[in-house]
């Protein structure tokens, strides 16, 4: 434990010495007064160079949290990214495997046996298919697209002038931008020029 003369010279009270530190801030120091007293004397050299390091960091600081913000924001963006395509991924595995359902439906409505409650049951699958964003692809008519179609056979005709679905044999699906399955069709292609 120090003594009240280890921490001060004679005839100065030690409790004007504890007031004076107190009131001491950053960058100042120490200097004896007249009478033998100290005074906190600020460095005025170091005040404007604290101030520009404190600009300094400051600037660094919201550099930082700006980085770390822009970070997030495309974190958050791909995590968002991510979920979707992997609920479409879900989606369409699930349609995928629906897929020959549908294909008997159709084969059993040709037959005529779709009907009563099986043909409500067959309109109500279709709704909460096409909700849930499956749609079909090929039709009579539509210019052969081998992205899309799949040539069971190929005839020539006069009646086309492009490539041209003449009949589809199984009806293609597709969800979004993803193909399920493409459509098998029969293509009629014009004449090989003369």
């Amino acid at each position: 434990m120090t003594r009240p003369s280890d921490t001060h010279r004679p005839g100065e009270h030690p409790l004007l010495l504890i007031r004076d530190n107190r009131r001491r801030g950053p960058g100042t120091s120490l200097e004896p007064r007249r009478g033998g007293d100290l005074e906190p004397v600020r460095q005025a050299g170091s005040a404007a160079g604290e101030a520009e390091d404190a600009r300094t960091r400051l600037r660094d600081c919201i550099a930082d949290l700006q980085r770390l913000k822009s970070e997030y924001e495309h974190y958050r963006e791909r995590v968002r990214r991510d979920r979707r395509a992997v609920g479409e991924i879900a989606v369409a595995n699930v349609l995928a495997r629906i897929l020959p359902v549908l294909d008997a439906v159709d084969q059993a409505r040709e037959q005529g046996e779709v009907t009563g409650g099986f043909q409500r049951v067959t309109e109500v699958l279709r709704r909460e298919l096409v909700a849930l964003g499956l749609e079909s692809v090929g039709a009579v008519g539509d210019l052969f697209d081998p992205a899309v179609h799949e040539a069971v056979s190929c005839t020539r005709s006069d009646q086309v002038e492009q490539p041209t679905c003449t009949a589809i044999l199984r009806p293609g699906y597709r969800v979004g931008e993803q193909l399920l399955r493409p459509a098998q069709a029969e293509v009629a292609e014009p004449p090989p020029a003369r």
